[in-house]
């Protein structure tokens, strides 16, 4: 009796926690299903069935959004997961001022993503900006970054990954200073170089590090909205949509239910990426 009475007691712990996850994630995301379903505009609402995914799949923009899209989610986390390892690397070996240096690659992470947007769009604007400013000084004529459409959506993957490339090299960090020291010393006594030892060494053992950046910056990508909405708004014409800001646009025209339809699909898609991705990645990792 009285350790059935401590269990329940000890549940009772998990109530907050799942009353939030249900108000703020089960809840929504099964309205979202319900409503994508119909035609609503905030009070009243009709059954459609299936009309709004067949519109949503119709709309141009969203074929170039989709494109889009999966080109931002391999683009950002690639370059995360090679210029975080690169950096990690960097800042784990015997140089001073180490920390210093963590700290300023960490230190464009804690900035607003709109703040970045917007200081960016400023700084590529092409008439007053600094970075074509800074490039005329070599006579060097700098394009319109985020008014050209073929520039444009690299010009933001490049942004993003300033931005998110700290998270990638803590995350390295990490599993770099995780890996145990006796596995370098053996290979030193066996006559290893540094090449060697990364390759045999420390990119197995870093395995899992990399395998959790992969998947955060992939679903981060996928999901990116606020970012590309700040400094082009999915313009020139729809050169930098992605989906969700493909979403927003069918949201803020009053089409409640086509949006419904387009975070179903957006939900979906990354749910079918991403966990098989999880899956093979996390399949042949190194345990130490």
């Amino acid at each position: 009796m009285v350790k059935s009475v401590k269990k329940l007691y000890t549940y009772w712990f998990l109530v907050p926690a799942a009353v939030i996850f249900i108000i703020f994630f089960l809840l929504p995301t099964v309205m979202s299903f319900f409503f994508s379903l119909t035609r609503w505009d905030l009070t009243t609402w009709t059954f459609i069935g299936l009309e709004n995914f067949q519109s949503f799949f119709q709309t141009y923009s969203l074929n170039i959004g989709l494109l889009n899209t999966m080109i931002y989610a391999v683009l950002t986390s690639g370059l995360k997961v090679v210029l975080g390892l690169l950096l990690g690397l960097f800042l784990c070996s015997k140089i001073k001022s180490k920390n210093f240096l963590r700290s300023v690659v960490f230190f464009p992470t804690l900035l607003s993503t709109i703040a970045v947007g917007m200081t960016f769009s400023s700084l590529m604007n092409p008439t007053h900006g600094l970075i074509d400013s800074a490039l005329s000084l070599f006579g060097i004529a700098g394009p319109d970054w985020l008014g050209t459409p073929s520039l444009a959506l690299y010009s933001v993957i490049l942004v993003d990954v300033w931005k998110g490339v700290g998270v990638a090299t803590v995350i390295y960090i990490a599993g770099i200073t995780a890996i145990p020291g006796e596995y370098n010393e053996a290979f030193a006594i066996d006559g290893g170089n540094k090449w060697q030892k990364f390759i045999y060494i420390t990119l197995p053992l870093v395995r899992p590090a990399m395998n959790t950046v992969i998947i955060l910056s992939f679903i981060g990508g996928m999901r990116t909205f606020d970012l590309v909405w700040t400094m082009t708004q999915g313009g020139p014409g729809f050169a930098s949509d992605l989906v969700a800001s493909v979403i927003y646009k069918q949201y803020t025209a009053g089409y409640y239910g086509l949006s419904s339809a387009g975070n179903v699909i957006l939900l979906i898609m990354i749910s079918v990426l991403a966990f098989p991705l999880y899956t093979y990645l996390n399949r042949n990792e190194v345990d130490y």
